[in-house]
């Protein structure tokens, strides 16, 4: 991974708490615990209380950097080889600019985790032998 690759990551010098100020700014508590279940944004949410809990959790954190990457920032999905990497390892090609943050609902995350169960459901079902 190139130094000019990674110095384009949204993340690279973007605190935890800039984060999830501008996260919750945008969508809102209820959304960004419809969007990743973490209970931090449901029980008396604090930036805070949200960032002490980032702070232990590495999985939660990675988990917030990474809808922090692909939804708010609508950066394009890496290399399926690159989703080992943490999400402020990964590099984006230079020219690689993002977008607008993609608008949600709580209906809309409903939606769109129908359809990803749906769609793991058939690729499961069709890696199964028959015999």
């Amino acid at each position: 991974m190139s130094n000019e690759e990674l110095q384009n990551n949204p993340l690279q010098g973007v605190s935890a708490e800039t984060m999830v100020t501008e996260l919750v700014e945008f969508y809102g508590w209820e959304i960004l615990y419809a969007a990743m279940g973490l209970k931090c944004f449901l029980i008396k949410p604090t930036i805070p209380s949200c960032l002490t809990f980032l702070e232990k959790s590495e999985w939660a954190r990675e988990k917030v950097e990474n809808f922090y990457l692909y939804r708010f920032k609508r950066m394009p999905k890496d290399r399926e080889d690159l989703f080992d990497l943490k999400p402020r390892d990964r590099g984006f090609a230079d020219g690689i600019v993002s977008r607008d943050p993609m608008p949600l609902t709580v209906e809309k995350i409903n939606q769109m985790k129908a359809q990803a169960e749906e769609g793991h459901k058939a690729r499961s079902s069709s890696r199964r032998s028959r015999y």
